[in-house]
């Protein structure tokens, strides 16, 4: 048994170093519009990490390119494929949504003017970022232990250099500080049970991002870029651990069943309603070839019809396609709680990008 335990901390330690350690490879060009010398600057090469967010990589970028922006006051944002990009959404969790088929280098646009503040809520730099970490960590928190105190509390000391941790990829750092606010880990003994960690209520704080794509494609690679951002479906649904009958350990399959039934359950699609619906922010890994494999065991926003009926008519004809949770295609029966306390990002919650096929609907009157 000891043996055991021991081969399942070496497993989770690994994953935990791959998940903290994974990037993705960025070739950044500036806009046409910000260009004042000829030549052209070249673009920019760097290494995004998962877990990390686009405007901590603003210094370098604006570095790189400072010689030939206009002046003015920077209003930094990025795009890919003509999409304005979410700044508060990790960099990982944007190239598995965004890239159907793993785009390396990935190639993404950046701007020093016009913000587009109609589609994007305001970044002041760090400071927004941070403070956007630091309110998903209180909601994780309070969905884990039913309050966010162990967080409000902390001192600031403690949060600057819990912050300093994760803008440096410093997973020690980051582990002596968050241990000590008991967000886990959930039990992984392959039963069903709410996890024994004292305070805990067994709720698994789960992001769902679901992007719909041509259901007849032969292959991801050819699927329409996301034009806009109505057409990704921005889930936080956080998932109850409950004991069921005649069943060893919740898969990734049932997790993901019970949290998406619209996709995932042939039963009449339903909107959550407030008690399934975690608190928001606003408008709020391993490398991409890596396999980690343990050894042991709001409510839906623009995909949402106005009623249960609708919903069910609207989501006739999907199937799932694809999920990915840090880059990795998760094979669908490996154990959730596994997944929830190895893949889950520094915030405590765990991102699920899942892709779902789509048909297209027949013309009325045969038109």
């Amino acid at each position: 048994m000891a043996a055991q335990r021991d081969d399942e901390a070496g497993w989770s330690a690994e994953a935990a170093r791959r998940v903290w350690g994974g990037a993705v490879p960025l070739q950044v060009h500036l806009h046409d519009a910000d260009v004042t010398t000829l030549p052209p600057p070249p673009p920019f090469l760097t290494l995004g990490p998962r877990i990390g967010y686009l405007p901590l990589l603003v210094p370098i970028i604006k570095a790189h390119f400072s010689s030939t922006l206009p002046p003015g006051i920077d209003t930094v944002w990025f795009e890919y494929k003509g999409l304005p990009l979410k700044w508060y959404i990790p960099i990982g969790v944007l190239y598995d949504l965004l890239c159907a088929d793993p785009e390396r280098p990935w190639n993404l646009t950046v701007h020093f003017r016009g913000y587009p503040s109609e589609i994007l809520t305001p970044c002041d730099g760090e400071d927004s970022v941070k403070w956007s970490y630091m309110n998903s960590l209180k909601e994780a928190a309070f969905i884990i232990t039913g309050n966010n105190k162990n967080v409000m509390n902390m001192s600031q000391a403690d949060q600057g250099a819990l912050w300093q941790s994760v803008m440096k990829g410093n997973l020690d750092g980051y582990t002596n500080i968050s241990t000590r606010l008991k967000l886990g880990p959930f039990e992984e003994d392959c039963l069903v049970r709410t996890s024994s960690v004292e305070g805990q209520q067994g709720r698994v704080p789960v992001r769902l991002y679901v992007r719909s794509v041509q259901e007849d494609i032969y292959d991801l690679e050819d699927a329409l870029p996301v034009g806009d951002w109505e057409s990704i479906s921005y889930i936080n649904r956080p998932f109850e651990v409950r004991r069921e009958e005649g069943r060893s350990y919740i898969t990734l399959e049932h997790a993901l069943k019970t949290l998406l039934p619209e996709f995932f359950s042939s039963k009449a699609s339903r909107i959550p309603d407030d008690s399934e619906t975690a608190p928001q922010a606003p408008d709020s890994a391993p490398n991409d070839d890596s396999d980690v494999t343990p050894r042991s065991c709001e409510k839906l926003e623009s995909s949402a019809s106005s009623s249960p009926q609708e919903a069910n008519v609207a989501n006739k004809g999907k199937i799932v396609k694809l999920v990915r949770v840090q880059g990795i295609e998760v094979d669908m029966d490996i154990p959730f709680l596994w997944v929830a306390n190895n893949l889950k990002n520094p915030e405590c919650y765990l991102h699920i990008c899942v892709y779902v096929g789509t048909r297209k609907r027949e013309p009325k009157n045969g038109r």
